[in-house]
């Protein structure tokens, strides 16, 4: 099955997400590639939601920890951005990063759920 032949992949799926989140978030703004500018906190709920996400299918074992491991990392995204001197931290961003984890993290488990079915 294809999930199957893709699942070894996942991992470098996630770690290649979390590693460019980490980059665009604390380069200068004015170095963000353009596709990156739109609603701030919809980027990030979209960055988290899509971590939750490929997290949850590379390690469906570990959902509390890569949840609580994500959250933290979003803390320290915005406390990072804020000693920079060229971003700003800010909680609500956070806020928006948690929210994102929510969806990514309901996502994965319909898509889980839906591929139990089809087996």
């Amino acid at each position: 099955m294809l999930i199957n032949r893709l699942q070894a992949h996942w991992p470098w799926l996630f770690w290649t997400l979390l590693i460019a989140t980490l980059w665009l978030s604390l380069i200068p703004s004015d170095q963000v590639p353009s596709a990156f500018h739109f609603w701030d906190k919809a980027q990030h709920a979209l960055g988290f939601a899509g971590l939750a996400f490929f997290g949850l299918l590379s390690y469906p074992g570990r959902i509390k920890a890569l949840l609580l491991g994500l959250i933290l990392i979003g803390a320290g995204i915005e406390f990072a951005q804020w000693l920079t001197g060229w971003r700003q931290g800010d909680w609500v961003d956070w806020i928006a990063d948690c929210v994102g984890l929510g969806i990514g993290s309901f996502i994965w488990y319909l898509a889980s759920k839906l591929v139990k079915m089809q087996r």
